[in-house]
């Protein structure tokens, strides 16, 4: 029998331990600012890869020494491969085309919003109930996802329709836009976030049959393969213009971007504080948002500023849903149960 690994403190006076708590939000966030850093000398299939391949491997070897279980039967294969296709190679590669063409904090506010579609699809797959405060939650996404995607002056004229505007010569606008949308990374970064969700799902199958770190590791190598095969076809110039900063960069996205972030992830998981995590997740876009302005001088505007609030304030809400429902109710049952006095006693 082994002995089960001592908890880590989470408490207010191990900060250590609130620092580990929060760096897989800290290092996928301000992955997506180096990333974005160093797209002007590389190019993104091939920084997806990158990415991808090396820390798999790091989280196999982790794995080993850890001495967790390799072996796989072919449904474990069959499961790490399309689990591979759709949460590494469509993600990573979606993702690092997003990022070619959008901000690294607006990208990873997108990336976050996959719990809204975990959320639908868990709904759908397994029946697991939604309740009012994550249907409020998933409404306050969308709206922040729109206002984050769309078109500034979309959104603007919309109000202005609303308040009963004159809406002539607001088509014409509408219509130079609408070009803009498809060739911004914001659909790219939605595809990924999708890509994301669905693979968030499959997990629970792939675990059925694999380790879910070794799971981890292989999908990571298996789904890197084919971004470096779509590279070699497609690309030119990936690696010849990158300096020793852009390799520092990429080097920190696999290391800790990846490998790291995920095996403080499981560590954490493991012992049973999925619930801290689930809070923490819009973390990651604000560690994103504040490195992207401070190293890459990224500005939002006032409308996607709101839209970034909106879509924090939804993944929080649909993330702690039922811990929040439970907490009103107990506090509405203690107001409830409260005694009042009798209408003698009110005056003196």
């Amino acid at each position: 029998m082994t002995a089960k690994p001592p908890n880590l403190q989470l408490s207010p006076q191990s900060w250590w331990g609130w620092l580990l708590l929060i760096s897989p939000f800290f290092f996928w966030g301000t992955a997506m600012v180096a990333m974005k850093g160093t797209l002007d000398h590389t190019t993104p299939l091939f920084l997806a890869g990158l990415r991808l391949v090396p820390a798999g491997f790091l989280v196999l070897l982790a794995a080993a020494l850890a001495g967790r279980s390799q072996a796989l039967s072919w449904r474990a294969w069959a499961w790490i491969g399309a689990f591979a296709l759709v949460d590494g190679a469509l993600f990573q590669g979606f993702l690092a085309q997003g990022l070619a063409r959008t901000g690294a904090g607006l990208g990873s506010v997108t990336i976050d919003s996959q719990p809204l579609a975990v959320a639908l699809m868990a709904r759908w797959l397994y029946g697991e109930q939604i309740g009012p405060l994550g249907w409020l939650g998933l409404l306050l996404g969308v709206l922040g996802i729109a206002s984050v995607g769309l078109p500034d002056q979309w959104i603007l004229q919309g109000f202005d329709r609303a308040a009963n505007l004159s809406a002539a010569g607001a088509i014409a606008p509408w219509g130079d836009a609408w070009g803009d949308i498809w060739s911004s990374g914001f659909w790219w970064m939605l595809l990924a976030a999708l890509s994301m969700a669905i693979g968030t799902v499959m997990i629970r199958q792939v675990s059925r049959y694999a380790d879910p770190v070794v799971a981890t590791g292989w999908h990571m190598i298996l789904g890197g393969m084919p971004l470096f095969g779509l590279s070699a076809a497609l690309e030119t110039q990936q690696w010849q213009a990158l300096t020793l900063t852009d390799w520092g960069s990429i080097a920190y996205a696999t290391l800790f971007g990846s490998a790291a972030s995920y095996g403080v992830f499981f560590f954490f998981a493991a012992r049973g504080n999925l619930t801290s995590l689930s809070a923490l997740t819009f973390l990651t876009p604000v560690f994103a948002l504040l490195f992207g302005h401070w190293f890459l001088g990224e500005v939002l505007s006032s409308v996607q500023s709101a839209g970034v609030l909106l879509t924090l304030v939804s993944i929080y809400l649909v993330n702690q849903r039922e811990q929040l429902a439970s907490r009103w109710v107990r506090l509405w049952a203690k107001w409830s149960t409260t005694p009042t006095r009798p209408e003698s006693e009110e005056l003196p």
